[in-house]
Order: structure tokens, then sequence, then C-alpha cells
């Protein structure tokens, strides 16, 4: 063991620690385990909780995460830490967590921390499906962590929208008119159809399963404090990394990102949103390293608080930036780094017009979606623009809830946090916000973007900038044959065609 005196606090209560993750799969899950053996490379093990997937074993797939964008510096720098990830197979919706007796007694014995991250974020998710995985799941969680012996710090990963009903969200649990444990018998016994029936009055006021579920199993986590040495953690919409492990990186499509690179392909024309409202975003590294240090604080109490610890991890007051100044610098940002092969020039505007928009998506949404799709057809290609752009209406009606509402976030338990913490600590597990520039954090999110989920490298940059200029152009004489086109049909319909054409002397 390494000299602990050459470590910073976290990094020397970290030493030596058994860990277990759930959703260590997923985004935020991958950039936890990744930070914690680099930062925090003298702890023991951590154990992931994973189940098989495509054919492919536990051990299989956590060996092909380090091949990923994601653990390079792991790969480059510490390659032998890796070996202290360890799969335990099982899975979050089988009961006592499908896994087995063996590996039961092992974590019961040697765990330390968890932290519960699993959960399906589909926010279309059936609410069979949502509770199953977000609320008994929690329970199947909080059963098995009542039975370790070492346990120091529980973080149960929530969602800082999970209030929706609430002007102002503060750190703690708010009362719920639905028992999580009825719901959970519900879901149990009645029949499929049914309970889709009755779902959009059981969700009233949330928007969604996701929130809903969400909600429940903060509840449950509550119940559970006083046995447990818990808390709860609320990320608001997480994005790609600011600075780690790699600028920009992401796995996937979902929230902001998915509508920057549809916006910057052409797709995204409209949107329903209100500009003058906050973007609630956090980049991914900066809550991971919200998590990390959250579980040290956790474990330098001699004394759990009377009520459950909440922690809100989003921006600061003094770091708000609103929907029209992610719009206007986002738009700057992908015509300097445009994507490759846009379906149109990227010129897209969000509004809070219904009509408006609702007559935007039918022109610049679903005509060229249309169009495209009778071109491939009638060169013998197969069609995909119709397809492309349900999911992209889909997702729109989604997110449009949170876009179009005025957010307010106190987080001043997790801001606390940081003045805790020593400057090297402060250093190397950052959350500080305030230090980003919108702007060039906008570029990174756009060139993640670009790079890790629509796999376009860099070096084609020259070329899509060609293409993008072209579309400009095209842009512009199709905007020109369509006023004139319009103008001619009204000047027809209203018999002033033949005057005026005589007046400027085209007659």
């Amino acid at each position: 063991m390494k000299d602990l005196a050459k470590k910073t606090p976290v990094q020397a209560w970290y030493t030596g620690k058994t860990i277990f993750v759930t959703g260590g799969s997923g985004f935020m899950g991958k950039v936890l385990l990744e930070k914690l053996l680099y930062a925090c490379s003298d702890l023991e093990r951590i154990y992931v909780l994973m189940r098989p997937k495509r054919g492919k074993a536990p051990q299989t797939r956590i060996d092909d995460w380090l091949k990923l964008p994601v653990f390079k510096r792991i790969r480059e720098e510490k390659p032998e830490v890796y070996k202290k990830l360890v799969p335990i197979p099982g899975d979050v919706t089988s009961d006592r967590l499908g896994i087995s007796p063996e590996h039961e007694k092992l974590l019961i014995e040697t765990t330390e921390i968890v932290f519960h991250c699993a959960a399906t974020l589909k926010l279309e998710a059936k609410l069979k499906d949502a509770i199953e995985m977000n609320t008994v799941g929690t329970k199947r969680i909080l059963d098995l962590c009542q039975q370790m012996k070492r346990l120091q710090a529980l973080l149960h990963l929530s969602t800082a929208f999970c209030y929706c009903d609430k002007e102002v969200l503060t750190e703690k649990v708010h009362d719920f008119h639905h028992n999580p444990y009825d719901l959970m018998r519900t879901v149990e016994w009645m029949d499929e159809k049914a309970l889709e029936t009755i779902t959009p009055t059981l969700l009233t006021p949330h928007p969604n399963t996701y929130t809903y579920s969400k909600r429940l199993a903060e509840m449950m986590v509550r119940d559970a404090y006083g046995k447990l040495r818990v808390c709860i953690v609320r990320p608001s919409i997480v994005c790609p990394a600011n600075a780690e492990p790699v600028e920009g990186w992401v796995d996937s499509l979902n929230g902001p990102v998915g509508i920057m690179v549809a916006g910057g392909k052409g797709i995204i024309r409209s949107m329903l949103c209100n500009g003058e409202y906050n973007a609630e975003v956090i980049p991914v590294d900066l809550a991971i390293n919200g998590l990390i240090t959250i579980a040290y604080t956790m474990g330098q109490m001699a004394e759990m608080p009377p009520e459950i610890p909440v922690y809100n991890i989003t921006c600061s007051e003094t770091k708000r930036t609103t929907w029209k100044d992610v719009l206007d610098l986002g738009k700057a940002t992908a015509y300097e780094y445009p994507f490759e092969a846009g379906v149109w020039y990227p010129d897209g505007d969000i509004t809070m017009n219904k009509a408006y928009h609702t007559m935007c998506v039918v022109l610049f949404h679903w005509l060229p979606a249309y169009l495209i799709d009778f071109l491939m057809y009638c060169f013998g290609q197969k069609r995909f623009m119709c397809r492309i752009q349900n999911m992209v209406t889909e997702g729109l009606s989604l997110l449009q809830f949170f876009t179009t509402r005025q957010w307010d976030f106190k987080s001043y338990q997790y801001q606390a946090i940081a003045k805790n913490l020593t400057p090297e600590d402060n250093v190397i597990f950052t959350m500080d916000a305030d230090a980003i520039d919108t702007k060039d954090y906008l570029r990174r999110i756009i060139l993640g973007g670009r790079q890790y989920c629509m796999k376009e490298p860099l070096s084609t940059l020259p070329k899509a900038r060609i293409q993008l200029k072209m579309l400009y152009v095209l842009d512009k004489v199709a905007k020109a044959f369509m006023l004139y086109l319009m103008l001619w049909l009204f000047l027809t319909i209203t018999g002033l065609r033949a005057p005026v054409y005589e007046m400027l002397g085209w007659a």
C-alpha cells in the first residue's frame, strides 16, 4: 500500500475499499468506474452487477469496455488497475438480483460502498417496466444492503426532475399520494392491458413513467433510512464530459446530444421550447465527481442527520444558461464544426407558438422526409427518413415537458461539499460548473457527438464544411423558389397576377 500521506483525503478514504456498482454499463456508470479506478487506484475492488447481453458473458463485456475511448487513460497509464473490476452476474429485475448465493455472501461480507445507478432511462417506457426496474429494483438493492456488514455509504441515483408538481425543488424527499409498495403489488397482478388503461391517471402530475417510478423509489429509500447509511443523489440532465475521461465523451444520442446532432444534420427544424428558461444540464464528469465526494462526505459523518441526506447535482444559481443561449451558441459551433452528410442546412429554431411549430414540422420535417423516401424508393434504395422523423417527433414530444417549464433547483447541500474539500481534492474531483466556458463546452458536446456517436472523425471536417456551403446555397434557392411559388399562387387566386406583371414590365 502506498504512503497515505501522499494521497488527498478523498483518495486516502477510498484506499482499500470494496465497492459495489449497479448500472455500470450505462453512460454515468462507465464514467464512475473509470474515475474511481483512475483517481482512487488503491481501492481494493469494484464489483459490478452485470447481465449477459447479446450472448456475451459479463466478463467478456467488461473486457470489451477497455477498448472504449472512455477507458483510454486507464489503458495507457494504469492498465493494471482494470483487473480490480470484477463482474457479478445478475440483474436488478430478478429476484434477489439474480446473483448466486456465493456472490451474495461475498457482497454481504466485503462491500463498504454501494453506488446504485441501474435504471431504465426511457421516458416512454411502459409503467410495468419502469416500476420493475426503477422501483422494485431499488427495493432489491435496499434488501441486500441491509445485510451488508461493513456498509459505510449507499448512494441512490435519482433525478432532479422527479417532483414535477413542485415549483421549487429543495434537497428533501416530499410525500406523495401514491404508496410505492401498493404500486409494486399492482403491477405484479394486474394484466398489461388494464395497466396501460389506468397509466395516464396514475402518472398525473408526472409526464412519464421514468420520473414517476423514480419518485416512488425515493420514498422507499427514505423509509430505509435509519437502517442504512443511505443518501439520495439527483443530477439534472447529464451531458457529455467536459474534460474527463475524454473531452466530449458520450455513448448515446439521448437528451440534448440527440437534439444537437439532429439539428446539426438539418433533421430538426423546429422545437417547442421557451428560450428564456434555464437549460438545466450538468457535464457527466462533474456529476461523477459529485457522486465520489458525496460517498466520502458520508464516510466522514460520525452521526447521520435526522432526515435522509439529499443532494441535487445541479448548476449553482451563479451559472445559469438559457435555452436561447444554448441554441445561438450551438448554431455558431455547428457551423464551425459541421456534421457530415446533413439532409438540409442546419437553421432550426425554437418557439412557444404551437400553431407555428406545427406548420414548421409539416413543412420542414415531414414533407422533406416523404420526399427523400420517395426518391430512395425511385432509386431502389431502402427508405429511412420517415422512420427517423417518427423517432424525432416522439423524442421531441417527450422532451418538451422539460424545455417548456422553468425549473428551480436548490443545491445548497451539494454546493457545500466542495467547500469542505481540500484544494487538491477540488482539483482532482472538481464540481465547479462556474469555471466552464459555455461556448467551449458546446464545442466539446458537438465534437463528442460527432466522433463517439456518429463515428465521424475530425479528419472529415474540411469535406463537411464544403457540404455545409452547398446546403446553404440549396437552402436559399429552395426558400426563394417557395416564396415565388406562394406569391404566384396568391396573385393567381386573387386575380392580381396580370396587373402586377404589367406594372413590373413582365407582361
